[in-house]
């Protein structure tokens, strides 16, 4: 198998560029970021292609701008699963609401077989859709434009919100939807959600706004109580468009 060190050794012949090359095309790097960890000696590319050294994060930001290189398809030939970081971070279980600041790495085009249509009026099962196309954002499955949009994680001890928000719950933020609406809904189901950021962490679930106040209502059968912030210290990330979530949640606690 190919190691990382000789296949960057096969890009610089490619491009035919010499180690001599490669030193001053990192140094005008390091000048032009003003840190000198960008500046790849002659002696340190050797042994990064014949030694198996590991670049610094700065050498390898200079490798990948130098021989035009996608960071994230060339961190994974040292064995960096870049695409499962986010599949990995879903593993680690955080008792916090917290904002998930993952960001798509590239366009990856989607193959369209004839076997492999896909209807969205219909229920789908997006494993087996995913497994016959390969990886690929969901947007790209109904042209959502995300680019306005923030996800985040419900905590697994956030029980403020159940039933409609289940701990661990994947929620869509629209950042462009930041006033708080305080009426203007006929059930609990259509009342807004908001994801707000306070002094003491992040808060999901209903709001209401006024006299310089954002009060957090937490949902009744959760049996907690409603928290008051002072309004200029608040700042509304958005409100909460969409929410995925596992529906084999425990019961909640005893309350005290």
């Amino acid at each position: 198998m190919e190691r990382p060190g000789e296949k960057l050794k096969r890009v610089r012949e490619k491009l035919r560029l010499t180690y001599r090359d490669v030193e001053r095309a990192s140094q005008q790097i390091a000048a032009l970021r003003g840190n000198d960890e960008f500046a790849i000696a002659l002696s340190r590319l050797a042994d990064i292609e014949h030694k198996g050294t590991i670049p610094t994060i700065f050498r390898f930001y200079s490798l990948c701008a130098i021989y035009r290189l996608d960071v994230c398809e060339t961190i994974s030939w040292y064995g960096v699963p870049i695409d499962s970081i986010a599949a990995d971070a879903m593993q680690i279980a955080i008792p916090e609401t917290h904002p998930v600041d993952f960001r798509p790495h590239s366009s990856i085009p989607v193959p369209q077989p004839v076997d492999a249509e896909f209807d969205p009026g219909r229920t789908t099962f997006l494993n087996h859709l995913v497994r016959r196309w390969g990886k690929a954002g969901l947007g790209l499955l109904n042209g959502m434009d995300l680019r306005g949009h923030r996800y985040a994680l419900i905590g697994n001890a956030d029980w403020s919100m159940y039933p409609i928000l289940h701990p661990g719950s994947l929620v869509l933020i629209d950042q462009s939807r930041r006033r708080i609406v305080s009426a203007g809904w006929a059930t609990e189901r259509d009342r807004p959600l908001y994801f707000v950021e306070t002094h003491g962490g992040y808060r999901c679930g209903w709001f209401f706004s006024g006299g310089g106040k954002l009060i957090h209502q937490p949902h009744p059968a959760s049996g907690q109580p409603p928290e008051t912030f002072p309004l200029a210290e608040v700042d509304v990330i958005g409100e909460v468009t969409g929410v995925a979530m596992r529906l084999d949640r425990k019961p909640l606690p005893p309350r005290s």
